[in-house]
């Protein structure tokens, strides 16, 4: 059934400042394409398994509107939620800015002391414009305890490590078996 999520199903969301290529990179690693144009995106969701240590993990990607510093950010996106990308342009030191404000939300919604994320320096194929370089986006991923890695959706670069980094990320706090191990869950589950 479409738009089903099952037990395994890792629920994905990617957030950060408009037009720093979400979109692009959500393109390229479902659909393996890159659309030069520019078109704003209200919120999309796609799916697709990513293969993680020799097993199958299903994904709801949840594709976001650009954030900025006085966006609410809808609660939506902090309950039922297994991991983040946040990314930002390497080109765009206010995009950069921007993550920590999205990480501090997330935070704030879910209560939680950390989050399973990865922070993604996008748009790594415009260094000859880069504002933010790449020691200060591995800082501020260590600062916060999360993975990070730069990336070109344009050029195809990185773009399936980001996704594969995100899931790892969120395996290292799950003691559950993964699911292609022939586990099986108990008919009656309390949660």
């Amino acid at each position: 059934m479409p738009g089903t999520v099952t037990l395994n199903t890792r629920k994905i969301v990617i957030l950060g400042s408009r037009s720093v290529g979400k979109s692009s990179l959500v393109k390229q690693f479902v659909e393996n394409s890159f659309s030069e144009d520019y078109y704003p995106t209200i919120n999309t969701t796609t799916t697709k398994t990513i293969t993680y240590r020799g097993a199958d993990y299903p994904c709801e990607i949840i594709d976001t509107a650009g954030e900025d510093e006085f966006s609410q950010l809808n609660s939506h996106y902090a309950i039922g939620v297994h991991g983040y990308i946040l990314v930002y342009s390497i080109a765009s030191r206010a995009s950069f800015d921007m993550i920590q404000i999205i990480y501090d939300k997330i935070i704030n919604y879910s209560g939680l002391p950390e989050i399973a994320a990865i922070i993604v320096g996008s748009k790594a194929d415009l260094h000859l414009s880069r504002q933010v370089d790449s020691m200060a986006g591995q800082r501020l991923a260590q600062r916060n305890n999360t993975a990070w890695i730069e990336a070109s959706a344009l050029r195809n670069e990185n773009v399936g490590k980001v996704f594969e980094l995100c899931l790892a990320e969120i395996e290292k706090g799950n003691t559950a078996p993964p699911p292609s191990t022939g586990f099986k869950w108990p008919k009656c589950l309390v949660m």
